[in-house]
């Protein structure tokens, strides 16, 4: 799969704008502030119906215009594919696949698979739980529909169990019953959650392990752990036993949407005794064996955009990187970077045809 052309009018800092792409590398250079994250940012929103980077849809719109409309033109199983993502400002956003509209955004997930490395991904070390679980359920919602529905469903559900426990506590009532039915749909679907999220876990670990070591020069062990209150207790059962809190609280406090991701390097959390390049590398490494999780479950080679990842990595681990990169394992791949020379020396050692886009 590749993306043959993109046009933009009214993204962010872009009034009108046209690319015709090349199949396998292309870069986008220029100093800070000219958009070259924001044509990244772009193509990850027809992959994703939404912004990497912000997702208040009316904040993506040029700050003069009232509308946005991104225009792909993909080649995907030998057929043109076109993707339009368009937002009014005041109206609900539009997802166009060859001219249908989706009735629902999840229908379009997956259907262009994409792994975006970009110096946000720190979010994932510093950042609270909720960061690490949306990383993990994006990248099984990409190659399992029903994994994607079962978690919106939960979502759903939760927000209506802890809308009902605010309402016991306005009302100085409550009833068991009511409050059962929703036990009984969270603990059904929170159960089919963690059972996938625990596979995934022991697909995806040796694969990240591998990358991690390939990029590091196998200097560390790493580790990833799946942590879920659900390891050791039903959500069933958990629900009985916090229910006190929950009415309290007035909201959930048990549930897969609490799980996390620990992080750990030599035994020790990354985040704080990970050095810098140590915790880029991790990261590099999480997002390029989320990249081998997709093609291997999707048979589709994800479109990979590294934004701005040349800066603070020392030149072993840039090689490290080029090296992984330079095989055919790995389909179209956009770039961004502030140092045009920079960039075009490093492409050039991939040995692959490329285009150099100056902003």
């Amino acid at each position: 799969m590749i993306l043959k052309a993109l046009s933009l009018i009214n993204y962010k800092n872009f009034e009108s704008a046209s690319f015709t792409f090349d199949a396998k590398i292309n870069c986008f250079v220029g100093n800070n502030g000219v958009g070259k994250t924001n044509v990244l940012d772009a193509i990850y929103h027809l992959s994703f119906g939404k912004s990497y980077f912000n997702p208040i849809t009316t904040q993506n719109i040029n700050h003069q215009a009232d509308f946005f409309v991104i225009d792909g033109i993909y080649d995907k199983n030998d057929r043109d594919e076109k993707v339009i993502v368009s937002a009014k400002r005041g109206q609900k956003k539009v997802i166009k696949r060859n001219g249908k509209i989706y009735e629902r955004f999840s229908d379009h997930i997956g259907f262009l698979p994409l792994v975006i490395i970009s110096p946000a991904d720190r979010d994932l070390i510093i950042e609270g739980s909720e960061t690490r679980r949306k990383f993990m359920d994006g990248v099984i919602s990409q190659s399992d529909k029903a994994y994607l529905d079962t978690l919106i469903k939960y979502n759903k559900t939760l927000s209506q169990r802890n809308a009902l426990l605010k309402y016991f506590n306005a009302n100085h009532t409550f009833n068991a019953d009511t409050l059962s039915i929703y036990n009984q749909q969270m603990h059904e679907l929170g159960t089919v959650l963690h059972t996938k999220r625990t596979k995934f876990l022991e697909d995806f670990t040796p694969i990240f392990k591998k990358r991690y070591a390939a990029i590091s020069g196998d200097k560390e062990a790493v580790k990833l752990k799946y942590k879920s209150q659900l390891n050791d207790t039903p959500l069933s059962q958990l629900f009985e036993e916090n229910l006190k809190k929950d009415r309290a609280l007035q909201y959930t406090s048990v549930g897969t949407h609490r799980d996390d991701l620990s992080f750990k390097i030599e035994s020790h959390p990354i985040k704080k005794f990970g050095s810098q390049g140590q915790q880029k590398s991790y990261l590099i490494a999480l997002k390029l064996a989320q990249f081998d999780f997709i093609k291997a479950q999707s048979n589709t080679t994800p479109i990979l955009l590294l934004d701005d990842i040349f800066d603070k990595l020392d030149e072993s681990r840039v090689t490290q990187i080029i090296d992984l990169v330079n095989d055919d394992n790995f389909g179209q791949l956009f770039i961004s970077d502030t140092h045009a020379d920079r960039t075009e020396a490093i492409v050039k050692e991939i040995h692959q045809t490329y285009k150099l886009f100056k902003l």
